[in-house]
């Protein structure tokens, strides 16, 4: 099989054939311009001239016969183990008779060398992808401590750093992923009260109804917010979607979105020292941009499966009143508004709210967005040379 190190791909193997059998070079010159060595030339040779051209295809370096291999009763036993005393390959080679990396390896083999992917209760694996987009949104709120002027402890060092952080608060991160697209969206508000948790409900309906998605049931964990608010419920009700809660304790059954904030925090929160909070806050919305359209993910997730394609709508919002700017992106098929806009209070007089349309439905893509004349032009000029 092929590897990073590998001089030889298919074509450059039957390069290599065609110069003995048809060009009839001198099997050490094919060696030396090939940079292989001469047993090399004859292996591929030989193949072909056995196998014809699938002879020089990349194959499994794994041996056809492996007599030493554990038995495939004495595996199912291993595997009966490992789910019934839930312990792992260093207390169950000793029971076993076997080496602790061999149980590993057969662990590895069956899927199940992880225990944090079965119930705790059950032993049943949990992995489930819902089928259609909206049928299950995933919420949860991260709280995350602001960054101080000059930076924090990551910056000047854990003394300086917490007597900077001292008094200066939290951001809130509200995030929804979608179960079955993974589509993620992300806002930042100053407390993860009733009234942020009903407005960020009212804003992901919006978020994903611009991808032309219904939002039919979301999931949350037994925070008080969820569990005990009147506002909550009342605005759920009012958007006709159904309120699902996870069981006490039971975090893993909303594991969509605490491995999303995870990989939030690794990625943009923690991924370099930030000089400042809304330094951070503005790599934001790029970051989810990312996400939701570049990073690869673990599961394989069909993007197709969004009803409406034709255009791309992704967003990332601020906190309230921060110098950063909403962000959102389009392809060249939407048509751009400009409308002049009074924003002297924390733009300044030069500003303008632009909005996206649909070029088939003329209506609005998203909410309407505030940007400097300049950033305004020079947005719409990079959306309109991204290709159809």
């Amino acid at each position: 099989m092929a590897h990073g190190s590998s001089r030889l791909t298919p074509r450059g193997r039957r390069l290599l054939v065609d110069r003995v059998l048809v060009q009839g070079w001198p099997a050490v010159r094919v060696a030396e311009a090939a940079g292989v060595s001469r047993a090399s030339v004859y292996k591929w040779v030989r193949r072909f001239q056995l196998e014809g051209e699938s002879g020089l295809q990349d194959r499994s370096s794994r041996p056809h016969r492996s007599p030493r291999q554990v038995p495939l009763p004495e595996e199912h036993r291993i595997v009966r183990l490992r789910m019934g005393m839930r312990k792992g390959p260093n207390r169950l080679a000793p029971l076993l008779g076997r080496a602790a990396s061999t149980v590993y390896a057969v662990l590895r083999r069956h899927q199940v060398s992880r225990l944090r992917d079965f119930d705790r209760m059950t032993r049943v694996p949990i992995r489930y992808v819902r089928e259609r987009p909206g049928e299950l949104v995933h919420v949860d709120v991260k709280k995350l401590g602001r960054i101080p002027p000059r930076g924090g402890h990551r910056v000047v060092g854990r003394y300086i750093g917490r007597r900077r952080q001292a008094g200066r608060g939290y951001d809130f991160l509200h995030v929804a992923i979608d179960d079955a697209t993974r589509i993620a969206l992300v806002r930042v508000y100053p407390d993860e009260g009733d009234r942020s948790s009903s407005d960020f409900i009212r804003q992901l309906v919006a978020f994903y109804a611009g991808l032309g998605i219904q939002v039919e049931r979301v999931m949350t964990d037994q925070h008080p917010i969820y569990r005990l608010s009147r506002r909550f419920p009342a605005t759920l009700a009012e958007l006709g979607i159904e309120h699902r809660m996870t069981r006490p304790y039971r975090p893993r059954t909303n594991g969509k979105t605490e491995r999303f904030i995870q990989t939030l925090l690794d990625e943009w929160a923690y991924s370099k020292p930030y000089h400042s909070n809304p330094h951070r806050l503005l790599a934001l919305p790029r970051w989810v941009r990312f996400y939701n359209c570049s990073r690869p993910h673990s599961v394989a997730i069909d993007k197709r499966r969004i009803p409406s394609a034709s255009a791309s709508y992704l967003e990332a919002s601020t906190v309230a009143g921060s110098s950063a700017h909403d962000l959102a992106t389009t392809n060249c098929r939407s048509r751009f508004a400009a409308l002049p806009g009074d924003c002297s209070e924390q733009r300044g007089s030069d500003a303008v709210i632009l909005v996206a349309l649909d070029a088939r439905t003329k209506s609005a893509l998203a909410p309407p967005f505030l940007f400097r004349r300049a950033d305004a032009s020079r947005w719409i000029a990079e959306a309109i040379r991204q290709p159809e």
